[in-house]
């Protein structure tokens, strides 16, 4: 079973436990030796911030950049692994304080384009064509500081040079609807996907949807998830889970809501998500009191519960779906699912 899906996470899931009120509480692991934990945990492919691979990037010039990049993927190929997607960190230099591509400042904007085609260079270098938009600095903390038209006309303008620069790219944006930001102007599958076709090439842009990111505009993921692929937009996923509507959690998937896990996993199932190649990309959070000899474990568990619910998810008794749905009978329905996951 597990087989049928390739798996990923980022560099970043495997952290020192530090948050915005306390120190960290984990020693630092370095990039290669979390290398050596992928295959040992299960996963194939991992994800990457542009400096991630090429953390010196704006120090560097292009052909060093790319010298730096081709190193990194020599290292996924000596471990057995391949770069899922890369994208554009614009929400950390001092350029970006106020966005980047919906910034006040033209010299900002022009920094956060020339980044993104920078960070294209990264990703062909190691073999990937798929760059992840998370605009995270995209919005505002007051609405009047900008204008929310010319911001979607802003953003539309990064994308369209990034697909010019080069022709095989394909964009996944990854909606969240606030934090770090207030108010950001693309917080839903909906949104992500009415900017796509703004853009020059449509057919280029598609979603990377995230499970908390959906839980904190009040939407329910596996629904952002069938919309996305009714559109065939739907190019990766952020599993994870989270209490409610609060800060980004990354919690281990399934953890707050299993049942939602299931039907997250349902839709991915009865889309045949698994045929397309497509990852399931975790990205979740020890938390903070792990300690550091199991502090890989949200992960491993997180796919664990993934491929545990695709079990459940195939063997439940489809007769009975369907009995239940002709008779119009939900609570039966409803009754023979929580039966089903919970093994009675």
């Amino acid at each position: 079973m597990s087989n049928d899906y390739r798996f990923s996470f980022g560099p970043w899931n495997i952290h020192e436990g530090s948050d915005p009120f306390g120190p960290v509480v984990r020693d630092t692991i370095e990039f290669n030796e979390k290398l050596k934990m992928y295959k040992e945990l299960g996963f194939d492919g991992v994800q990457f911030h542009d400096d991630d691979a090429v953390p010196n990037m704006n120090d560097l010039t292009p052909d060093q950049m790319i010298k730096e990049a081709t190193a990194v993927r020599k290292k996924l190929d000596d471990h057995g692994l391949v770069a899922e997607f890369v994208a554009p960190r614009l929400w950390e230099d001092p350029r970006t304080i106020d966005g980047g591509y919906t910034s006040n400042d033209p010299a900002c904007r022009q920094y956060a384009i020339d980044r993104s085609k920078r960070t294209i260079d990264i990703a062909k270098a190691m073999g990937t064509d798929l760059i992840v938009l998370w605009l995270a600095r995209e919005g505002t903390y007051i609405r009047e500081a900008k204008d929310s038209k010319l911001a979607v006309e802003r953003i539309v303008e990064a994308m369209n040079a990034m697909l010019e620069y080069d022709p095989n790219i394909q964009i996944a944006i990854e909606a969240k609807p606030n934090e770090p930001m207030d108010h950001t102007y693309i917080p839903t599958t909906g949104h992500a996907i009415g900017l796509g076709l703004l853009t020059s090439d449509a057919s280029r842009v598609g979603t990377l949807i995230e499970s908390a990111h959906a839980l904190l505009a009040g939407l329910d993921p596996s629904d952002e998830m069938g919309y996305a692929l009714a559109h065939n937009k739907l190019w990766s996923v952020h599993l994870n889970d989270q209490n409610g509507m609060k800060f980004d959690q990354d919690k281990t998937f399934g953890a707050a809501n299993l049942r939602g896990a299931f039907n997250q996993v349902r839709i991915l199932e009865q889309a045949n998500y698994a045929e397309t190649g497509a990852f399931i990309g975790l990205d979740v959070k020890a938390m903070r009191t792990q300690k550091a000899e199991v502090a890989t474990m949200h992960l491993s568990n997180s796919r664990k519960i993934f491929l545990a619910l695709v079990e459940k998810v195939r063997t439940f008794d489809k007769k009975l779906e369907k009995q239940c749905i002709e008779a119009r009978d939900y609570e039966a329905l409803e009754l023979a699912i929580l039966k089903h996951i919970m093994g009675i």
